[in-house]
């Protein structure tokens, strides 16, 4: 027991040695001995808790992501409500006169589909008349088995390339990819919360055990020195002494439990069970050594183009172009040409037989605008909206870039350090192996040797917190470039 601190101190120096990012370093420590209870079900497995097992978990069933998944399906569901402005439209329409002095009667039925690829729209119509109209709704007259009819209109200058329906049914499906990256960006930040827990779940539960190594070595102590007071061999104020001391060394453990305690509570959020519910992780399943800080492997290439916000923000320029584009449409003169081809069927009816050959029609129709103010502050509105996100599209990718390289310090940072906490464990774990040599000799007093074995337990701890923060900063560094694979995303 005496040596079991040291025994993780050296085996916490073996984890880091070369790179402190090794996925081959292993640090053994016993389990804590301490029970939580799973939130649901006692079926957890036997098996140390992953990382990835948590990612996977997260991914799957995570409310921030499981919502952001919705309002995808929402944006997709206005997608299809634009789409319904090209929908086929049939229409009847009957009249008949009940009374007077004619009696004729008439029925119509038209179906009208509008052009995707033109502000324009195609017709079929059918119509029957009977009786007699007067002269001035002599049209309505038809052969016996009535009239077809087939026309079409087409814009030739406003609403040619776009106009109202064809931008709503654009815009919202730029609504759609937009809710797709806010999605991506939803999940990458839940994944990294989800990391931040496991890795702190494991660094308290690491931490305990070393705090708990320390306490059973002040156990044992005091144990050898009450049978040397019985032997007569050390005055009893020593008892008391260690006593205090062991005080002090179990309200360390107390409160590392308590940070463990609540990391789990916390991991719950993200590990979950199979309905979707939040699982409190047994303490047992507490991986056996440092290496599961370095469950995660970050693609080293980067296109900023991956960035979701990025995404977002091009989706936001390609909307104000469209609507640039449609209030440019507004300002141009409406040019249509319309053809029909009419062909009355049957007997001749009551209107008479010129009625009978077939018809074609062509014409066009010219409106041009005076003012058209609105169509102008649209047009102002869009173009400085252009400007503003073109401004925020250069920032946002040096942005990036800074954000990245920032963190790329932030690792190198964090690796020098552990370097540097593996060289104080070791000058920390000699002067405490040497101290209680000389403690056992009779050379050493007992404050100097538990003062040494306090430090080399600090340097453990120290050494445990810099590896958590490489794995930390290795998980910025994948959030910050989107790394679907790293995050565990790309097999949702």
């Amino acid at each position: 027991m005496m040596r079991r601190l040291l025994a993780i101190n050296a085996l916490l120096l073996a984890a880091t040695a070369g790179t402190a990012a090794s996925a081959a370093d292993h640090v053994a420590v016993r389990p804590v001995a301490m029970a939580v209870m799973p939130a649901h079900g006692d079926d957890q497995p036997s098996t140390p808790l992953t990382l990835d097992e948590v990612l996977r978990s997260s991914a799957r069933a995570a409310p921030d992501i499981v919502a952001a998944l919705a309002r995808v399906r929402q944006a997709e569901g206005r997608a299809l409500s634009a789409e319904g402005a090209f929908d086929t439209v049939f229409s009847v329409d009957a009249r008949s006169r009940l009374a007077g002095y004619y009696d004729g009667s008439e029925v119509t039925g038209k179906a009208e589909r509008p052009l995707t690829g033109n502000g324009g729209y195609l017709y079929g119509q059918y119509r029957n008349s009977r009786g007699d109209f007067p002269i001035y709704e002599d049209k309505a007259y038809t052969n016996q088995l009535g009239e077809v009819k087939i026309g079409a209109l087409y814009a030739l200058l406003r609403d040619r390339m776009i106009d109202a329906r064809r931008s709503t049914a654009q815009l919202a499906g730029n609504d759609i990819d937009i809710a797709r990256f806010e999605t991506r960006a939803t999940a990458i930040g839940v994944q990294a919360r989800a990391i931040e827990a496991y890795q702190k779940w494991v660094e308290s539960g690491l931490k305990l055990q070393a705090y708990q190594a320390l306490y059973d070595i002040a156990v044992e102590r005091g144990n050898g020195i009450r049978r040397q007071v019985q032997l007569g061999a050390k005055p009893e104020i020593l008892l008391t002494e260690n006593e205090a001391n062991m005080v002090k060394r179990e309200a360390l453990v107390a409160q590392a439990r308590q940070e463990f305690r609540a990391a789990a509570n916390k991991l719950s959020l993200y590990y979950r069970d199979a309905a979707g519910l939040p699982v409190l992780v047994d303490a047992d399943r507490l991986p056996p050594s440092a290496a599961a800080f370095d469950g995660m492997n970050v693609d080293p290439f980067f296109e900023i183009e991956e960035r979701p916000d990025f995404g977002i923000l091009l989706e936001e320029i390609e909307q104000a172009s469209v609507k640039l584009a449609l209030a440019e449409n507004d300002l141009r003169p409406r040019l249509d040409l319309k053809g029909e081809i009419a062909k009355d069927i049957g007997p001749a009816g009551a209107g008479g037989y010129s009625r009978s050959p077939l018809e074609v029609v062509f014409g066009v129709s010219l409106t041009v605008p005076l003012q058209n103010r609105k169509a102008r502050g649209k047009l102002t509105e869009s173009r400085a909206k252009l400007d503003e996100l073109s401004v925020k599209q250069r920032y946002l990718a040096e942005k990036i870039r800074a954000e990245v390289a920032g963190i790329g310090i932030e690792v190198d940072t964090a690796r020098e350090l552990a370097d540097a906490t593996r060289r104080q464990v070791a000058l920390a774990d000699r002067l405490a192996e040497a101290e209680r040599r000389r403690f056992a000799l009779g050379s050493s007093d007992f404050f100097l040797v538990n003062s040494r074995e306090e430090a080399a337990t600090d340097a453990a701890v120290k050494l445990i917190e810099a590896r958590a923060r490489i794995a930390a900063a290795r998980a910025q560094l994948a959030a910050a470039t989107a790394d679907e694979s790293a995050l565990k995303l790309d097999a949702r």
